[in-house]
């Protein structure tokens, strides 16, 4: 059907284009696309729009503008003119082909057609249903802003142009999709972005051949890094308009689609999610001890239950005065088997807490931990110790900023866990060492993935270790390839 709009022009015979709308948009079948027949001048004009993304009392306005033209002109020659002067928008633009009208007219905005004129108006008045910018659930801080991302697209492109009053900030429209035409905006500095990288986000986005992205940011996602069965998120994802505008500064580039919440950060190595805008919101002494915690977390919720394993499969491994780890009684289960039903079952917990009512999912949790754990070692299912460690790795889990992160690491703390009950101490260096020159040989976007840690870059992985002063750092992150590498003086 595309074919057939791209080489169909809008006509100057103005039935010709109500045919077209009805026979191919649903003009007359589709109850929410609307359409209003006026008489202007002695011309014949059609108006089109969609009930539900329009702003009606601006529709109105416009109508009454335009019926008015009849009281107070006479010129019939200029009637194209004299319509086009009395559109009482800030945002009007002509249009010649037909396959543009119909994009326009889907996305919200109205289409003017004229009879007698082979170009027609469209007339931005969209509104967009939505809710109102609030803290996302995930950022939460104990200072800053509260406002957060929508799934509006034109309210979050403010929510940056708020924070980035610069000149400089580019936002560039495209849509994709064959049947969603989602609007998908790359945002980023112009003299401070990579003009490689912004090229290559966009043939990317271009290159796209689908029919719809209903998945919204995740579908873009896999169409921009092919990520595969890679388990590692290639790109960080945030709802906060600080966070993105910080990045913006950067240099790096941001990608939004239309009715998700959430942005695409890119580029983004692995050290990108475990920060968090808590770290920035305090002084830099306390945003280091936050940060050195997070990453202790993050070690931890990956290397503590392997380890242990090792330890009790080979309780000579451990030092003097450590004697007393590992449990007291064999158990009637391998223990190995109660680290990975243990850990399931906390999945269990967590899958069920998305899904239960808000109301009930702390009822349920209490009755999950207190109750069927407790059972579980009463009945010799669990031994207490390995209820301990899997509950702390977990705990290192929900430490993780970035929920795609902890998911990727406790993927990673299973297959090490198998590998070291199986191998034991070969098992456990060898999966460590696969883990990290995984992450090593990763790429996101032509990025390395370990960067600064490999390869390695001293100043960087200072800063990433610790939270350094604002007014320290001024030079950009040198991985992004910064058109301008100083922030400030």
């Amino acid at each position: 059907m595309r074919e057939q709009r791209e080489k169909f022009p809008i006509s100057s015979n103005i039935e010709k284009n109500e045919e077209y709308f009805k026979e191919y948009v649903g003009v007359g079948t589709s109850f929410d696309i609307g359409f209003r027949e006026l008489k202007i001048l002695k011309k014949k004009v059609d108006l089109f729009y969609l009930t539900g993304l329009n702003d009606t009392k601006v529709i109105v306005e416009i109508l009454q503008t335009l019926i008015a033209i009849n009281d107070n002109e006479t010129n019939i020659d200029k009637a194209f003119e004299t319509i086009e002067n009395r559109l009482v928008h800030q945002q009007v633009d002509k249009v010649t082909a037909m396959d543009e009208a119909v994009d326009q007219l889907l996305s919200g905005l109205i289409v003017l057609f004229i009879d007698g004129e082979s170009e027609a108006f469209v007339v931005d008045v969209r509104n967009y249903p939505g809710r109102s910018p609030q803290e996302p659930d995930t950022e939460k801080v104990v200072r800053g802003s509260r406002d957060g991302f929508t799934e509006n697209i034109i309210q979050n492109t403010g929510l940056s142009r708020r924070r980035i009053r610069d000149e400089r900030l580019r936002h560039e429209m495209i849509k994709v999709g064959e049947r969603s035409k989602t609007d998908i905006c790359i945002s980023y500095i112009h003299d401070v972005a990579d003009p490689g990288l912004v090229k290559l986000i966009k043939e990317e986005l271009e290159n796209i051949e689908i029919d719809g992205i209903s998945m919204a940011d995740k579908t873009i996602e896999e169409f921009l890094v092919k990520q595969g069965f890679n388990p590692f998120p290639l790109v960080r994802y945030t709802e906060r308009p600080d966070v993105a505008s910080s990045h913006l500064f950067e240099g790096h580039v941001i990608i939004m689609v239309d009715t998700s919440p959430s942005m695409i950060i890119t580029p983004t190595t692995y050290f990108h999610h475990v920060q968090h805008a808590e770290e920035y919101r305090q002084s830099p002494a306390v945003g280091t001890f936050v940060r050195w915690v997070r990453l202790i977390g993050i070690l931890v919720s990956v290397f503590l239950l392997p380890l242990w394993l090792l330890m009790v499969k080979d309780p000579t491994l451990l030092p003097e005065g450590l004697q007393f780890i590992g449990p007291n009684e064999e158990g009637n289960i391998p223990i190995v088997l109660q680290i990975i039903l243990a850990d399931i079952g906390i999945e269990f917990l967590r899958m069920a807490a998305i899904h239960t009512p808000t109301p009930l999912s702390t009822a349920m949790g209490l009755i999950a931990a207190v109750l069927i754990g407790q059972i579980a070692i009463d009945v010799g299912l669990f031994s207490p110790e390995v209820i301990l460690y899997v509950a702390i790795s977990a705990i290192g889990s929900f430490a993780t900023p970035s929920y795609e992160l902890s998911v990727a690491n406790k993927i990673s703390r299973v297959i090490l866990v198998i590998i070291t009950s199986i191998f034991g101490v070969k098992g456990l260096v060898l999966g460590f060492t696969a883990y990290i020159l995984w992450l090593a040989t990763t790429r996101s976007l032509n990025t390395p993935y370990l960067w600064p840690f490999l390869p390695f870059n001293a100043k960087a992985f200072m800063q990433i270790l610790f939270r350094v002063s604002v007014p320290l750092t001024k030079e950009r992150p040198k991985i992004v390839h910064p058109h301008n590498d100083i922030k400030q003086n």
